[in-house]
């Protein structure tokens, strides 16, 4: 698969991302699976990592100001 942005190759890679999810949440995913572009700074997310995410971020304290999970697949 080919980056949407630039064309070069995308790489599977893990990362750590921080997500906002509320005014005052940050959540941080670790070790989060994701496609990487090669030529920019793109990266791709596939459909069945984003059900995961979503599944996590569900049962995060919206209360805390940060937060930190594993993805585990």
């Amino acid at each position: 698969m080919n980056c949407r942005a630039c064309g070069a190759p995308l790489r599977s890679i893990t990362t750590d991302l921080p997500l906002k999810v509320s005014d005052h949440t940050i959540v941080v995913v670790k070790k989060l699976p994701v496609l990487q572009c090669e030529g920019c700074i793109e990266y791709l997310i596939e459909d069945s990592v984003i059900a995961k995410i979503d599944e996590l971020l569900g049962r995060v304290d919206r209360s805390r100001d940060l937060e930190v999970v594993p993805f585990a697949a």
